[in-house]
């Protein structure tokens, strides 16, 4: 992986995006942590290892005593306020009653192991702490409840979503779109996986290798990952269909868990059913959204029915 040219090209074309999302600004400044998170949007900081870091909490009106908790990730080049206009989890929130949360990595990248991606990786930057801090703030604002906490993100941010099932016990189940597991995973913790990927991605191949693009992500196939998880989970062999275009392999696992995998033919690295922007399109190097599913729903609807198992811990 090229990390100096993703770096590079994070510092060149971030002034672009952020000419275009200049209306969005006022929304991401940091701000200390409110006692208690109010009904919408707040943009909120916390402090740790000595630097600030910012993210975005979406509170709909309809949340439960105990509301689910989903971790959006944005991908490299973006940002919270990026992943919050794009993949439509705010209105997804509202329609079913949970709170969504929009951290924003450091230099627009996480660092997921492997040597992935630009600055968080070039300065071990600790995003899984970052990450485990904030959602323990937001438990401090919002009654979530801790057996239904969910991660999700595309790309670089779909990897983190890896790591942190990898380094944490927080999560009952995690969403990555367009990614990979990269670095090492010695002790994960078993858990539900959906994992959703474009047959003709090239920036983190489908079939493994050295994808195209400023980070030159280099990952296993997409299918041995999964195959990876189904071992963490004790899982029975997969059974498979295929509609359309989408195939989806689902294996059942102990404690009411699963791990599945959803391959859409003909569809490349994007998130499928959101609006393609096209100043994303250049920067955030995304393709054409696939038509052939909503992401956010299919994400949102595994979620709901894979708390985690007391078993879990």
């Amino acid at each position: 992986m090229r990390r100096s040219a993703f770096t590079a090209a994070v510092a060149a074309m971030w002034l672009v995006l952020a000419t275009a999302l200049a209306g969005c600004q006022s929304r991401t400044h940091a701000s200390p942590v409110p006692s208690s998170a109010p009904v919408g949007g707040s943009a909120q900081s916390i402090k740790i290892g000595g630097a600030t870091r910012t993210f975005h909490l979406y509170r709909p009106h309809n949340l439960p005593a105990r509301a689910p908790l989903v971790v959006m990730l944005h991908g490299g080049f973006g940002t919270g306020t990026q992943a919050e206009q794009d993949y439509g989890w705010d209105q997804e929130a509202d329609r079913d009653g949970f709170v969504v949360v929009y951290p924003d990595g450091v230099d627009h990248a996480w660092n997921t192991g492997g040597g992935c991606c630009g600055n968080p990786a070039e300065q071990n930057t600790d995003d899984v702490g970052f990450i485990k801090a904030m959602i323990g703030a937001i438990q401090g604002e919002v009654p979530i409840d801790p057996s239904r906490v969910y991660a999700t993100g595309i790309s670089n941010g779909g990897i983190m979503a890896y790591r942190l099932a990898c380094d944490t016990n927080l999560f009952a189940a995690i969403g990555p779109d367009s990614a990979t597991l990269l670095g090492t995973c010695p002790a994960p913790k078993p858990l539900s996986v959906l994992h959703i990927h474009g047959s003709a991605d090239t920036r983190i191949p489908y079939n493994g290798g050295e994808g195209e693009g400023y980070a030159h992500i280099n990952g296993p196939p997409v299918p041995s990952v999964v195959s990876t998880w189904r071992t963490i989970d004790s899982c029975t062999p997969p059974t498979t269909q295929t509609k359309d275009k989408v195939t989806t392999s689902t294996a059942t696992c102990p404690d009411a868990r699963t791990v599945e995998l959803i391959t859409i033919t003909g569809a490349g690295h994007q998130w499928p059913g959101s609006p393609q922007r096209p100043v994303k399109k250049a920067l955030l190097g995304s393709d054409t959204p696939s038509t052939a599913l909503n992401a956010t729903d299919v994400f949102w609807q595994f979620f709901a029915a894979h708390p985690k198992s007391d078993a879990s811990g």
